[in-house]
C-alpha cells in the first residue's frame, strides 16, 4: 500500500519545516519499497516562496486523492494563514479525509485556527507558546516537548523536531527497524523521544550575551553541589528576592527549573553513555538519589532513566 504524504506550504514558510519531513519519508520509502508518495501542497498550485527566498513547487491542496498524512509546515507566514478562511477551510477538508494530521513548529497555529487541535494536547516552538496559549485556550498546550501525539493529530516543536515527528510516524507505519535505518541515513539521533525537553530553550538561557549566561556556566561545573536560590543570588551579587525576579524575567523559568534542566541534561548524557549505576549518576548530577532523578526525567523526557538507556543501546 502506498501512503500519500502531503506537506502543506505557504508564502514565507520555513523551508526546513517542509524539507525535513520530506527527506525522512523519502528515505523511509526506499526501505519500504515505495510505500510513500510525497507531495508538496499549497492553497493554489504553483511556486511558493519560503522565508529564505528559495521556492518550491506545489500542487493544489484540494486536488488529488485523499491524503494518508497531512503535515502543515510552519514559518512566519503561518501567522497570516491562520487568519485566512480559505486556507482554514482547505485544511479542515484535507484533515477530515486524512488518517492523521500533523504540524511542524508554528504550523500548529494553522491547525488550532482550523479547530483541529481543540481539546487535544499539542506543542509548538518554545518561543511561541505564550502567544499560542493566549490565542487558542481550547488547546491543551504542552510546552517544552519535542513532539506530541494525541490520537490522529500530531504536533512538533521548532524546525528539526519535524524530523523527530516524522521518524515516529515512520516507526508506527513501518516498524522501528526502518525508522532506525532512516535516522542513520539522516545522521540524526534515533530517536529523541517526544517527551524530551526542547533544549533549544536551555541554549537560549546560556547564549553568550544573556545576563545570566556566566552564572549558568558556573553552575554547570558544580551540579553535584547545593545550588539553591541563595547561593545563585550570592554568586550573581544580588539579593535572593531580586535575583529570582530578574532571573524569571530574563529566562522565563525559575532558577530551580533552570538548574533542574542543567542536571537532567548532564545526567542524560551519562545515562546513555555507559553502564554507570543510576544512583551514582543521580549523585554526580546533584539529584541526591535515584528517585528524585527519575521524577525529573519523567517531567522532562516523559521516560525514566532506564528507558533512555535501553533506547540508546538499541
Amino acid at each position: 500500500m502506498t501512503r500519500r504524504i502531503g506537506v502543506l506550504i505557504f508564502p514565507d514558510f520555513q523551508i526546513l519545516d517542509a524539507t525535513g519531513p520530506i527527506a525522512a519519508f523519502e528515505i523511509a520509502g526506499r526501505y519500504g519499497r515505495g510505500c510513500y508518495a510525497i507531495e508538496t501542497l499549497a492553497a493554489e498550485a504553483g511556486l511558493v516562496r519560503s522565508s529564505s527566498g528559495a521556492t518550491m513547487g506545489a500542487a493544489a491542496l484540494a486536488a488529488g486523492a485523499p491524503l494518508d498524512t497531512l503535515i502543515v509546515s510552519g514559518g512566519e507566514g503561518a501567522h497570516v494563514e491562520q487568519l485566512s478562511p480559505a486556507m482554514l477551510d482547505a485544511v479542515r477538508a484535507a484533515a477530515a479525509g486524512a488518517r492523521r494530521t500533523a504540524s511542524v513548529c508554528s504550523g500548529a497555529f494553522i491547525l488550532a485556527a482550523a479547530g483541529i487541535l481543540d481539546g487535544r494536547r499539542a506543542t509548538t516552538h518554545w518561543s511561541r507558546t505564550d502567544d499560542f496559549a493566549r490565542r487558542y485556550p481550547k488547546v491543551k498546550l504542552t510546552p517544552d516537548r519535542i513532539f506530541v501525539q494525541d490520537g490522529p493529530v500530531w504536533s512538533s516543536a521548532g524546525i528539526t523536531a519535524g524530523i523527530d515527528l516524522s521518524l515516529a510516524m515512520i516507526g508506527e507505519d513501518l516498524g522501528e527497524d526502518i525508522a532506525r535505518k532512516t535516522a542513520q541515513q539522516l545522521v540524526v539521533y534515533h530517536r529523541r523521544p517526544g517527551g524530551q525537553s526542547q533544549f533549544s530553550a536551555l541554549l537560549e538561557l546560556e547564549r553568550p550575551e544573556a545576563r545570566f549566561a556566566g552564572l549558568l556556566a558556573w553552575a554547570r561545573e558544580r551540579l553535584a553541589e547545593p545550588l539553591g536560590v541563595e547561593r545563585l543570588a550570592e554568586r550573581a551579587a544580588m539579593s535572593p528576592r531580586n535575583f529570582a525576579r530578574a532571573f524569571v524575567a530574563e529566562t522565563g523559568v525559575t532558577p530551580a527549573k533552570a538548574i533542574e534542566r542543567l542536571r537532567v541534561e548532564a545526567a542524560r548524557e551519562r545515562v546513555e553513555a555507559g553502564a554507570e549505576p543510576i544512583d551514582r549518576v543521580a549523585e554526580a548530577s546533584g539529584f541526591g538519589d535515584a528517585e528524585r532523578m527519575r521524577r525529573a526525567f519523567l517531567r522532562t523526557f516523559g521516560q525514566p532513566p532506564q528507558a533512555l538507556r535501553r533506547s540508546a543501546r538499541a
